[in-house]
């Protein structure tokens, strides 16, 4: 048996074996995803709530935001969160609410100035993934429906299901895009290296669609490790500053966290190695 053989063997043993021990949670998956995929929203809209006056003291002081403008910025940040996150877990108008919250998180970055912090950059990208597998899933879900249609005028080439296709691979490739950031954050070492090579390789599995739900179970696996080893902004106390930062942090990567569990709910899509390989 050739190498190849062997590899693609154990990797399909391997997926095999997740979906077997994912059966009991698998009806409950693509609610929790999209509620993970916007936890960072209801943490972020709960944080400006509660630090009012320094959200706006620093919009209005660092970055020269007249006071009217400071409040409406915050007030329609915090609703259009809360409830747009809200109709996305509700399953109602997905499409709008993917809009809105993309369009949050391109007005913060103005807003805060992090246009050109390539790591918020990099990790905003793949939390955009996030929701557009919310999207992708929406529409594999009702595809019989033209509802949504309005939302896309600009495409009218594309069917839904063309839509869904395009969604999920883009949602793919944004979601690995936080793994690119961490390899150029910290500082080098042996295990980092070798690190950095596995989730690399796993980031391309998920990219091209190759055993896809394997590597983007691998992905949870090693986030959520990184997450709690990182961002364990429990055990900072409250009148650290970092622990605002490191809380944020956590919350991105718990929403990244959901895109990759909703992609290995809802699979990579046709345009994927998968499912091309089943076309021949």
């Amino acid at each position: 048996m050739s190498f190849e053989n062997t590899i693609r063997e154990t990797s399909a043993r391997l997926e095999k074996s997740l979906d077997t021990l994912g059966q009991p949670v698998k009806p409950y998956l693509p609610a929790l995803s999209r509620f993970l995929v916007v936890a960072t929203f209801y943490e972020d809209s709960l944080r400006i709530m509660v630090q009012w006056s320094d959200q706006k003291s620093y919009l209005e002081e660092d970055r020269g935001f007249p006071i009217v403008i400071s409040h409406t910025f915050l007030l329609l940040n915090v609703f259009a969160m809360l409830i747009f996150s809200s109709t996305l877990i509700a399953k109602k108008h997905v499409g709008t609410s993917v809009c809105v919250l993309a369009g949050v998180i391109v007005s913060q970055a103005i807003g805060y100035g992090l246009v050109f912090n390539m790591v918020f950059f990099l990790r905003n990208l793949s939390i955009l993934g996030g929701l557009l597998l919310c999207l992708s899933e929406s529409i594999l879900r009702n595809k019989r429906q033209t509802s949504s249609s309005h939302l896309f005028a600009s495409l009218p080439s594309l069917t839904e299901t063309e839509r869904h296709q395009y969604f999920q691979l883009a949602g793919r490739v944004l979601l690995v895009l936080l793994f690119v950031g961490f390899v150029f954050q910290g500082e080098w070492s042996l295990l980092r290296v070798l690190v950095s090579l596995v989730g690399f390789a796993a980031c391309v599995m998920v990219v091209v669609g190759f055993r896809a739900k394997w590597s983007a179970s691998f992905l949870v696996t090693f986030l959520c490790i990184l997450n709690v080893i990182i961002n364990n902004w429990w055990a900072v106390q409250h009148s650290n500053y970092k622990r605002d930062v490191t809380k944020y942090n956590f919350f991105q990567c718990l929403s990244i966290t959901g895109g990759l569990l909703l992609l290995i709910s809802i699979g990579p899509g046709h345009l994927s190695y998968d499912e091309q390989k089943k076309d021949y």
